[in-house]
């Protein structure tokens, strides 16, 4: 399957691009095998008809999983496009984000999750709900999460994940991805978090192997980290125009402190800016938070976001330095200046930074890694869509569902759950033609700050609720409608005013102009910041059942009498599927014939997980929820594992502080 189209490398020689081969393809076949088959595995062990076992796998999930699948729901295939194509263009300092991100999932574990877990909540949507009452603010944030996860997460990886397949198989794009994105939809459909959260441990696995096999090859290719600094800054396109900064490698390429003015990343945005939408993403985006609040307790909590945060540390090895070899190697290509030939070597006039993961994958590596590596892209962009998928559904079922329909039953929330799931899928398919008319171009460079203009206001609430008792209601509902209104009005400028290619005149408005993204971010805060606390202040403050268990300081209080909100009630009055017999098919049918149907019913529910609930079969509506675990159990850890834990939470941070002052 070799092809004859030549291309130009960065030393002039021409080579013939090359695609997958038949090992390749059986290496792809084989890891398709092993994901069916981990995911029909955890189905088979995990139980996933009930709310608590198909949203949170049954509370029951060990750290390791939990630290494999909160990475590779981070992790998807855009990030290796993403962060390998920024490391190409302009060096190392967008490994900012990741080690940024390090700091944050261990907030997560050590501060906000205790008072989500004493809370006990399911969602992000209903822990505000909880702890300001009311509605208004519940229903405002599944809908703005729901926008988040379809018009932003989804779209970069379905196009990340597209642009590998076509570099490397040719193929359609609306065949490979309509693939992808069934075979993702089986499993998300069928096994809940559970098969999510496993599936994406072993897609973990062969992500990090699979991109320490590459950044190997790339190494040892360019001559080592020292040549790599040599050889970068000579990394100039034959088609660079005298005269003209285009296509010049940035003086600060291996730095990630810039100049705080003129730089594409300024150091105070990345400290402080960059914080902001990093605690939202870590600490109360939903698709994070789900995962850590499956484990079986705190202290696997706390396991789980540190064996994440070890791995965060890999990112800039893994993808951003292989980026940066990409173009040392196939400068003409990865490095292009000219818009007409960007436009002829990857259909995006803007630059080709974006193929510089895929060209090393396709160029650099031997038969058999080559399929590998597709399987690691494949990997990370099922392992991302799976995440979005059930953590979506269950914001959907458990906070807009259930709002729609109060006394809905476990059962209805289940298919509810399900049929949503599918219902993504078909959204996911319809955004395909605008991520393809885009290649990539304006659309992914700006959902990279999307982040900064819809995230702030949700952070500073979510802050602010679990740490200042006084916050109430009125406050936080302005505060984010505020933000949101402010937020919004930048994003539209900015799609509006883009950026200018390359030696063109900047016309932008001045706010667009001057204000960074990430500068932006730290005033939309601020802002919000001083509207919650005014209306906060101005106005009554939250009654005691909305601070109690509901903040850091009232996490081991005792609630008066059961919690506001009781969870979803079991019901038996709802006749399931599973509960066809004999006596109910016609007469003319054969017994034969009724015993294949009931077989095949009883094998679409267990495939499902809608298999009958012997255990709510004689639990009535008027049953009253279960005594809720007083807060000393929910946070108990046993003392040595405890010193064990802060131990780690002292090595690793300490390690990234060294790397960020190392790096800086």
């Amino acid at each position: 399957m070799e092809t004859t189209t030549p291309l130009n490398n960065g030393t002039g020689n021409l080579s013939p691009k090359k695609s997958l081969e038949v090992v390749d393809i059986v290496v792809l076949a084989l890891y398709f095998v092993f994901v069916l088959g981990v995911g029909l595995w955890s189905m088979w062990r995990t139980k996933r008809n009930t709310v608590k076992g198909y949203f949170l796998a049954g509370k029951d999930m060990a750290w390791w999983p939990v630290g494999a699948s909160l990475f590779a729901s981070n992790v998807g295939s855009g990030h290796f496009i993403g962060l390998a194509g920024s490391g190409a263009a302009s060096g190392i300092a967008v490994t900012a984000y990741e080690w940024n991100g390090l700091f944050c999932v261990l907030v997560l574990a050590w501060l906000f999750l205790p008072i989500y877990l004493s809370a006990g909540v399911t969602t992000m949507p209903e822990y505000l709900q909880r702890r300001f009452g009311g509605k208004r603010i519940q229903i405002y944030l599944a809908i703005l999460y729901l926008f988040i996860y379809i018009f932003t997460k989804i779209s970069v990886d379905i196009y990340a994940g597209a642009l590998f397949i076509q570099q490397a198989l040719n193929w359609d794009l609306y065949v490979a991805v309509i693939g992808l994105l069934v075979i993702t939809a089986i499993y998300t459909v069928a096994g809940g978090l559970a098969a999510v959260i496993y599936t994406d441990t072993l897609q973990t696995v062969i992500m990090i192997i699979g991109a320490l096999v590459l950044m190997a090859f790339s190494f040892i290719e360019v001559g080592g980290y020292a040549a790599l600094e040599e050889k970068y800054f000579t990394a100039i396109p034959s088609s660079h125009r005298e005269n003209s900064s285009c296509g010049i490698p940035r003086e600060d390429a291996f730095h990630l402190f810039r100049d705080p003015v003129s730089s594409d990343l300024p150091w105070p945005g990345v400290l402080v800016g960059m914080t902001i939408p990093s605690i939202w993403y870590w600490c109360t985006d939903q698709v994070i938070v789900q995962r850590s609040l499956s484990a079986k307790n705190l202290s696997h909590a706390k396991g789980g976001s540190l064996l994440a945060a070890y791995i965060k540390f890999l990112p800039l090895f893994m993808m951003v330095l292989p980026g940066m070899i990409s173009r040392v190697l196939f400068t003409d290509e990865v490095a292009c200046a000219d818009p007409e030939l960007c436009k002829s070597i990857c259909k995006n006039p803007s630059g080709c930074s974006d193929i510089a993961y895929p060209k090393m994958v396709i160029e650099l590596l031997p038969i058999g890694l080559r399929g590998l590596m597709m399987s690691v892209m494949i990997a990370a962009l099922m392992s991302s869509l799976t995440s979005i998928f059930n953590s979506a559904s269950t914001i959907f079922t458990m906070d807009l569902w259930r709002h729609i329909r109060p006394r809905s039953t476990e059962w209805e929330l289940m298919i509810v759950g399900r049929v949503f799931v599918l219902a993504l899928v078909v959204v996911s398919i319809l955004w395909i033609p605008l991520v393809q008319a885009s290649q990539g171009g304006q659309l992914f460079i700006y959902i990279q700050s999307i982040s900064s203009y819809l995230q702030p206001p949700v952070a500073v609430v979510f802050i602010l609720g679990c740490f200042w008792k006084r916050t109430n209601e009125k406050g936080a509902f302005w505060g984010l409608t505020i933000g949101l209104v402010v937020g919004l009005i930048r994003m539209v400028l900015d799609f509006v005013y883009t950026a200018p290619q390359c030696d063109q005149a900047d016309m932008r408005p001045a706010v667009v102009k001057y204000i960074h993204y990430l500068y932006f971010s730290m005033i939309l805060a601020l802002l919000t910041l001083i509207v919650v606390v005014f209306v906060s202040l101005k106005t009554d403050p939250p009654p005691k059942e909305m601070v109690t268990r509901l903040t850091w300081f009232t996490r081991f209080s005792k609630r008066d009498g059961n919690p506001e909100i009781e969870d979803v009630k079991r019901s038996s009055t709802v006749e399931t599927p599973s509960e066809v017999n004999a006596t109910d098919v016609s007469s003319n049918v054969s017994a034969d014939d009724v015993s294949l149907t009931k077989r095949l019913k009883k094998a679409i529910l267990w495939l499902c997980g809608m298999e009958k609930n012997t255990e709510n079969t004689e639990t009535k509506d008027d049953t009253p929820c279960p005594p809720e675990e007083p807060p000393e159990v929910l946070l108990y850890e046993r003392p040595v594992i405890k010193k064990l834990l802060d131990i780690n939470l002292i090595i690793c941070t300490s390690a990234a502080i060294f790397l960020w002052g190392y790096f800086g």
